[in-house]
This record gives structure tokens, sequence and C-alpha cells, in this order.
């Protein structure tokens, strides 16, 4: 079964389930795709004709779906489970069903690689996606996105602690905030058994990633730059970076497609 080390009473948060904000997922998987050169509108129109509402269906839920800004060819999607048990039966069933069956030929031509996966849960008892009151533009639409959201995936030598949780929420979310970021969500890595091996995940990772958006790309740059002139930003995140970090953080410029619910 998934675990989850932080959710217990502490990090200021409430304990009963009526005062907690309602979040997605337990489990959740990000997802990033190695594309053939010139490919990757062409997987957009389709994943977000044929794939989401169909995915749905079956009990998961697809968060989000971006272009990575630094790569043409990186393809970024967010899909949200339950629980492991039944992210095994929703993707046997998904696989295994009549609308992967019509559309993976036109799918996997447009692949190089999607065993970049990386299986996560959230961090504290409400830090998961809040997706309450978003809707998703309809099949067909044209509506252009113009917001950024950023992954910050940071990478460790054992598993995430109770204490960079609180570092973070400490130090870098308030610092994030006040430097014009939403954010959004954060998790730690799922070390539970792949309950659906036929699509593989990075395993022995011990990854943080954590989610944050911005009205657009110029808003992020400004971001940066107000982080890099704060002295407390700079003395505490390197302190931090030296003691726990395995190597500087991977980040992903996400920019949703016209279909993503973040």
């Amino acid at each position: 079964m998934a675990t989850v080390p932080f959710a217990a009473k502490g990090f200021g948060m409430e304990n009963t389930e009526t005062q907690r904000p309602q979040t997605c997922c337990p489990i959740v998987e990000l997802r990033q795709y190695t594309l053939h050169p010139g490919q990757r509108d062409v997987l957009i129109e389709l994943f977000d004709r044929e794939f989401v509402e169909s995915q749905e269906a079956l009990g998961m839920k697809i968060i989000g779906q971006f272009r990575n800004l630094d790569n043409p060819n990186r393809f970024v999607w967010l899909r949200g489970f339950r629980d492991m048990p039944s992210r095994a039966q929703a993707l046997k069933d998904f696989y295994g069903g009549p609308v992967w069956k019509a559309h993976r030929e036109a799918a996997n031509a447009t692949m190089i690689d999607v065993d970049n996966v990386l299986l996560l849960h959230p961090a504290t008892p409400t830090s998961g996606f809040s997706l309450e009151g978003k809707t998703r533009p309809p099949a067909g639409s044209n509506e252009i996105q113009s917001e950024l959201i950023v992954a910050t995936i940071h990478y460790f030598n054992a598993p995430v602690d109770a204490a960079f949780v609180q570092f973070l929420e400490k130090i870098v979310k308030p610092a994030a905030i006040g430097s014009g970021a939403t954010v959004l969500a954060y998790f730690a890595t799922e070390h539970s058994e792949n309950t659906f091996p036929a699509l593989p995940v990075r395993e022995g990772e011990n990854v943080f990633v954590w989610f944050a958006r911005f009205n657009d790309p110029a808003a992020y740059e400004r971001h940066i730059a107000a982080l890099t002139q704060s002295p407390r930003w700079r003395d505490e995140n390197s302190k931090e970076l030296a003691r726990r970090f395995k190597r500087a953080p991977e980040i992903l410029k996400l920019s949703p497609t016209t279909r993503s619910l973040l």
C-alpha cells in the first residue's frame, strides 16, 4: 500500500478531515516523454482529443498536460490515482481497452522514450493539487493558456524526511510566494512497488518535487531575480543544498496545453 511518511500531526496543520482542503491525488505520476522532432503538437492534439476523458472514465485524473519550454521534443503530463491497487486496475483497463488500441500506433509513432516517470505522493496531508472549481476547456477548444507552471525536482541520497518539509514550508514556500509565485503542490517519492510493470517508473530515486504557477514566463523571470537578491534565500538555500541535495535541482518550465486542467 502507498505510504505517506509526512501524513502526521504537525507542520501547523489541523488534523480534522473537515478542515483539510480537498486535494488530488494520493498517488501522482510525473511523466516526461521524449518525442521525435516535430511530433509534439501531433501528440498533444491526439492526447487532448482522445486520452483525457477516456482515462478519467476509468478512475484516473488527468491533472495537466504541458509543453516543456526548454525542450521542443519533450511532452510532460501528470496523472493521479486514489491508491496503488486502483492504479494497477485503471491502467490495465485503459491500455487493454478500445481507445488505446484504436490510437496507440499513432501515439507511439510520435515517441522515442516514455520511461522517464516519477511516482509520487503528497509530502503532507494537504500538499496535493487543489483542483476544486477548475473546469477543463472542452475538446476542440482553441483557448490559449498564458500561464507558466514550474516543477522543481530536488534529488536526495536518502528518502526525504520531515525536517526538509519543514525547511520548505518555513523558507522556500514563503520566499516563493513573496517573489510572485503561487505554490500549487509538493510531493515526495512513492516507494511502493510498481503495480503496473508494463509502464516502467524510475526506481531507486529519492526526490522532492514542488509545483508553482506564474502568470506568464516574464513573471517567472522576475521571481528568479527577486530570489537571487534575497540574502536570506541565498544563505538558507545554499546551506540546505550543501547538506542534503544529491545534485542541482531539475527545473521544468511547462506551458499548459489547451485542455490542461492545471
